[in-house]
């Protein structure tokens, strides 16, 4: 376990700090199948399946995370859109290209 402000250099070169944060043991049952896959990627990275379970999770709720952002970004968008232009069918068509050249 990592002490509260150690710091870690990945293999990419970067710098993980880690902070002493309030935990929540949680209990999940997860099949045989996935568990022994999980090993053999741990294993593979040099580290313990809770690390890899804790590293995929963080993924996940930054990605969640980021697209609420987006979403929420996207909303005001058209809102402030909305105030300026009085074409509905104008700002529709400008958030959808936006929502296009952001999905490329």
């Amino acid at each position: 376990m990592n002490k509260p402000d150690e710091s870690v250099i990945t293999q990419e070169g970067f710098e993980l700090k880690f902070r002493p944060r309030p935990a929540t043991m949680v209990t999940v049952q997860i099949p045989d199948d996935v568990i022994a896959s999980m090993e053999k990627i741990a294993a593979g990275r040099d580290m313990s399946i809770e690390a890899l379970m804790k590293m995929y999770v963080g993924q996940g709720l930054r990605q969640d995370l980021a697209k609420i952002f987006a979403d929420r970004v996207l909303e005001t968008t058209e809102q402030v859109l909305t105030r300026h232009i009085q074409s509905e069918e104008e700002v529709s068509k400008i958030i959808r290209e936006i929502r296009f050249q952001t999905a490329a």
